[in-house]
């Protein structure tokens, strides 16, 4: 393996929206930026690339500028594994790895699905609603398949669009939230209008308000999976065939970097003063990490992030204005899909809640905090390390999300030893 150290003035994790926003923004300095990114090509998960897939003009935009601006280096297919010293980072790569030595630090890592769990989760065919849209914009045939949609907000409408131009039929989309709350929400949409004209997915006929899934069936064993998911609409149970079920209830913003860095943390998400800085020195935040808020509120804060950590403070002024008047669509956005206490009664006490360790709710339910689930469990220490199941319980249980230790994903031996060498020197 390739020992690959790299120095730089600014270090930005993330090369979602908020990240490329960021570089760019700061690179107008002069300053030398190192962007870490753990996917093949620059765009996070909104602007993934992929053989289905036409990016936006802005997401081509930035990757011209990352493709031509010399002082800005793209380590991607990189994963943060730890801090090993002050301002100093392990990273690695697929053939690589290496200490990466920063002056300063924007985190832009963005949000992950949260994933509720209920009877029949487990099944084949069974997924979140981001991951079905990412494997369909990798290509996945959908021509002809029946997918069932469920769960709420944004990005399950959105996977429902991924599957209508990708060849496959929506015979379900149920949004747990009450039509009151969609309502209003559309009524206050005139403030955004590209957001009034994406709301024409909600016109889909098998768009039901008030639903949500109570149970997935089909077979346990081999290639079959799901075959029908049974759903609550308002009082009745409906049954719906289907080949695919996606499930989504929102999205969660990745904070362990920034809990592992002591910052503090609002609303589960990294709290940010005006000039996006968090509560450490010299330790920045953009983009869905410091809320959840779509890809527009990223790019600006992201700008922010950028021209405040280069020490452009008068750009970064100028963008507050829009920095505001997305945060108003944000807090809308929130009020309208906030999740309703009816969902913490899904899980059956038989129903895994960690699947990498095949704990069932039963074996967790009167544990008082996730430490103590996870000493007398296991729940939480398997490849995802938590990020599913502990983020289920904290919405089930209350149970505020543990910091994490390093590492902080799964890293090989080679990388590990260097770690222990470095804190060593």
């Amino acid at each position: 393996m390739l020992d690959r150290d790299v120095g730089c003035e600014l270090l930005i994790v993330g090369a979602g929206p908020a990240g490329l926003a960021a570089a760019c923004a700061a690179a107008a300095s002069g300053i030398t930026i190192v962007v870490l990114d753990d996917n093949p090509s620059p765009g996070g998960q909104i602007w993934r690339d992929g053989p289905a897939v036409v990016l936006p003009e802005i997401a081509r935009h930035y990757r011209r500028q990352l493709d031509h601006l010399p002082n800005i280096t793209l380590l991607s297919g990189a994963k943060l594994i730890a801090r090993v010293a002050e301002k100093q980072w392990l990273y690695e790569q697929e053939n690589a790895s290496g200490i990466i030595r920063c002056r300063r630090l924007i985190l832009c890592n963005g949000a992950r699905e949260l994933l509720l769990p209920f009877p029949g989760w487990t099944l084949a065919g069974v997924s979140g609603a981001g991951a079905l849209q990412a494997m369909i914009k990798s290509g996945m045939p959908m021509a002809g398949q029946r997918v069932a949609l469920a769960g709420s907000g944004p990005l399950v409408l959105a996977a429902a669009q991924a599957v209508k131009k990708a060849g496959g039929r929506v015979v379900l989309l149920a949004e747990q939230a009450p039509a009151t709350r969609v309502a209003r929400l559309l009524l206050g949409l005139w403030r955004w209008p590209d957001k009034l004209r994406q709301s024409f997915a909600l016109t889909d006929p098998h768009y039901r308000s008030n639903s949500y899934v109570l149970a997935a069936e089909g077979e346990s064993e081999g290639a079959v999976g799901v075959r029908r998911v049974i759903v609550r609409q308002g009082r009745r149970r409906v049954t719906v065939e289907c080949d695919r079920l996606a499930c989504g209830f929102g999205l969660l913003a990745n904070i362990e970097p920034a809990l592992a860095l002591g910052c503090r943390i609002e609303r589960q998400a990294v709290h940010v003063d005006d000039w996006q800085q968090t509560s450490q020195a010299d330790i920045y935040a953009a983009g869905e990490c410091a809320g959840v808020g779509g890809s527009e509120l990223a790019v600006v804060t992201g700008k922010i992030a950028g021209y405040a950590a280069s020490g452009n403070q008068r750009e970064a002024r100028e963008l507050w204005p829009q920095r505001r008047r997305w945060q108003r669509f944000a807090r809308n956005m929130e009020r309208a899909f906030r999740l309703d206490d009816q969902l913490k009664q899904l899980p059956q006490s038989d129903t895994l809640v960690c699947r990498c360790e095949d704990v069932p709710f039963q074996q967790i339910i009167g544990a008082a905090d996730w430490r103590q689930a996870k000493i007398h469990s296991r729940c939480g220490m398997g490849a995802c390390q938590g990020k599913v199941c502990g983020a289920a319980m904290s919405f089930l249980q209350g149970w505020p999300l543990a910091a994490p230790r390093a590492p902080l994903s799964p890293a090989r031996l080679d990388t590990l030893v260097k770690m222990d060498t470095v804190k060593k020197d």
